[in-house]
């Protein structure tokens, strides 16, 4: 069996240790800073009071301050931390991996380059890191914490650049109930995981739309969210596209895509802008909440304006993203685009 060293204790990368467990593997849980009274909690009694579960039996704790020790001896580690972690985790963790290291992250985003094309966080980090030996792997879902703890069926990919790594991966990581494949696609990937965040908000405004005609709790309607969820399936094939990424990636995002619109922080931001809330509003309302759909967007959206200026993009193939960016970063009343959805097709 091997030694699993997770940084960050996070709800997502706590969910790993189900899997890693129940193949025998030794799991260690390093906080990140802002995870310091939940490891404090998890070694009382294995209960993560954020993801409301207790974790399996065996796993060794750790505080940041003590990374050393949890990093001896480690044969792979899995990135925990959110987007908004992850210049720390390349500043921080980066620096003190041992060279060759294997990494699996689960963070999931884009950062904007000058170039126009975004860079997905394997990327970034392959960048940052100074010994070349380095191997950065990601986990694309569709996947939630709560139901990858619950040992529900469920469905991902790992990418990455080398396929062998990967293969290695899936054989410590995959159980009866979680099911991987293996991608070296790793823009395609990434591309569909990230944009999700940003349409999974874009398709819960349909929800909140409809309370303010029928209020809160009032039946739902599912005719708006379907029209959104198609437009939202055929931007992120466009921006796949733009990526340079394999089209068989949409499957990621539309199954991804399904998944975040049930719950979730990105459901309720939608949900919120749909009743007419200003973004503002919104995120005092959500105080607290990381919404990583919201520095998404900003990437893409300002990455496809810099195509566009060089006459790589239309921007009117991307009206549902647009429409969210605006109201998100530039204060704009939000009104779907409905006829902009409309095609024709001689």
């Amino acid at each position: 069996m091997s030694v699993f060293t997770i940084i960050g204790a996070g709800m997502m990368g706590s969910a790993m240790s189900f899997p890693l467990r129940d193949n025998g593997h030794e799991v260690r849980i390093v906080a990140t800073p802002l995870d310091r009274e939940i490891v404090e909690r998890l070694k009382k009694d294995n209960y993560h009071a954020n993801m409301k579960r207790t974790l399996p039996e065996g796993i060794a704790y750790f505080q940041i301050e003590d990374l050393p020790k949890a990093m001896a001896g480690t044969d792979f580690f899995i990135g925990g931390v959110s987007s908004f972690g992850v210049e720390w985790f390349a500043d921080f963790i980066l620096p003190q991996l041992p060279e060759k290291a294997v990494v699996l992250s689960i963070t999931k985003g884009l950062k904007e380059t000058d170039s126009g094309i975004p860079e997905t966080f394997p990327e970034y980090l392959m960048r940052r890191d100074t010994t070349g030996t380095i191997s950065f792997n990601a986990v694309g879902g569709p996947c939630t914490s709560y139901e990858l703890a619950d040992r529900n069926n469920t469905c991902v990919t790992f990418c990455g650049r080398d396929y062998e790594t990967l293969r290695t991966l899936r054989s410590q990581l995959e159980t009866a109930y979680y099911h991987i494949s293996c991608s070296t696609d790793i823009r395609g990937v990434e591309t569909a995981v990230a944009m999700k965040n940003v349409f999974a908000a874009a398709v819960s405004t349909a929800i909140g739309a409809n309370e303010l005609t029928v209020g809160v709790g009032g039946h739902e309607i599912y005719n708006p969210q379907a029209a959104l969820f198609g437009e939202s399936v055929r931007e992120i094939s466009r921006l796949l596209k733009v990526m340079g990424g394999d089209p068989d990636s949409i499957m990621l995002a539309a199954g991804d895509l399904y998944v975040t619109i049930f719950g979730g922080r990105t459901r309720k931001l939608g949900i919120l802008l749909g009743r007419g809330h200003s973004y503002e509003k919104a995120r005092k309302t959500l105080a607290g909440v990381t919404l990583e759909s919201v520095a998404i967007a900003a990437a893409m959206s300002n990455s496809l304006r810099k195509l566009a200026a060089n006459g790589k993009v239309d921007l009117e193939e991307f009206p549902l993203l647009l429409t969210l960016d605006a109201v998100i970063h530039h204060g704009a009343k939000l009104e779907i685009p409905w006829k902009k959805f409309t095609l024709d097709r001689p």
